[in-house]
């Protein structure tokens, strides 16, 4: 393995897999064990087993040359799990809501400072927000943004937000991160968020939570439409459209304490 004639970071990253591979195979292994089963130096297994150890997905067991895998790993595939799941749920309830509206449908979770769309589905009406799966978009000018901001405290927020700027989209984008916790006390006392033609001008969103089994807002799902088709009467409708799915979405994930006023 070490004689290889791979580009070096193709040939870095199946050591990463041989040694993740190795240590799977039984709960702690020596360094030249290990380096011997792998083929390779006991210095580059060395190296490679502290980075991994850095990261958190290798412990090592005391001062001794023996290391395992840490449960890093099955969070990491239990997450990725959790979503597939989360979007086979979430899109029955979505072409529910989409069946009874004809506007556009959601479901975001937060990835770092910004929202990123896991699944949609687009408005039967021509004009409509233009959207795709995987695009990004701020926090703080978003209903779905809102909504999962809201599930963490003040300080958090504030440190989740350091460093980004808040840039006006519109005339209606919230300033400042003061007027971002002002609007998520409200977030938090409803059970619902909206976007008020704070990301984009003319079109308005509302976001309801979905939680993890652990009670933990994971998603955000909302509708989209453009202000023109915005009633304010029908508000009510919408939401509880939207906290129906999101408690029905919560249920099947094992969380049954949903919110709903």
């Amino acid at each position: 393995m070490e004689k290889d004639t791979q580009p070096e970071s193709v040939s870095s990253v199946l050591k990463v897999f041989g040694i993740l591979e190795a240590l799977a195979t039984q709960k702690e292994i020596g360094i030249t064990e290990l380096a011997q089963r792998l083929m390779m130096s006991k210095s580059t297994t060395y190296r490679f087993l502290q980075t991994m150890k850095a990261l958190g997905f290798v412990f090592q067991e005391g001062e001794s040359d023996k290391y395992g895998l840490t449960l890093k790993l099955f969070e990491l595939g239990s997450k990725s799990l959790e979503y597939l799941d989360l979007i086979a749920l979430a899109d029955k309830e979505m072409r529910y809501i989409s069946e009874q509206t004809n506007e556009a449908l959601h479901l975001g979770m937060l990835d770092g400072t910004e929202i990123v769309y896991l699944h949609k589905i687009d408005s039967g009406y021509n004009l409509r927000m233009q959207s795709r799966i995987g695009r990004r978009n701020p926090l703080y000018s978003t209903a779905i943004g809102k909504i999962l901001l809201s599930e963490y405290s003040a300080e958090t927020v504030r440190d989740i937000l350091k460093n980004v700027t808040f840039i006006s989209h519109t005339d209606k984008t919230l300033k400042n991160i003061k007027q971002l916790q002002e609007e998520l006390d409200r977030v938090r006392g409803q059970h619902y968020a909206e976007d008020n033609e704070e990301q984009e001008q003319g079109l308005r969103c509302v976001a309801a939570p979905v939680y993890d089994r652990f009670g933990y807002i994971i998603a955000g799902l909302s509708i989209s439409l453009p202000s023109i088709r915005f009633e304010e009467e029908k508000l009510p409708y919408l939401v509880t459209l939207l906290q129906q799915a999101g408690k029905n979405i919560s249920e099947k994930l094992g969380y049954h304490s949903y919110p709903i006023i």
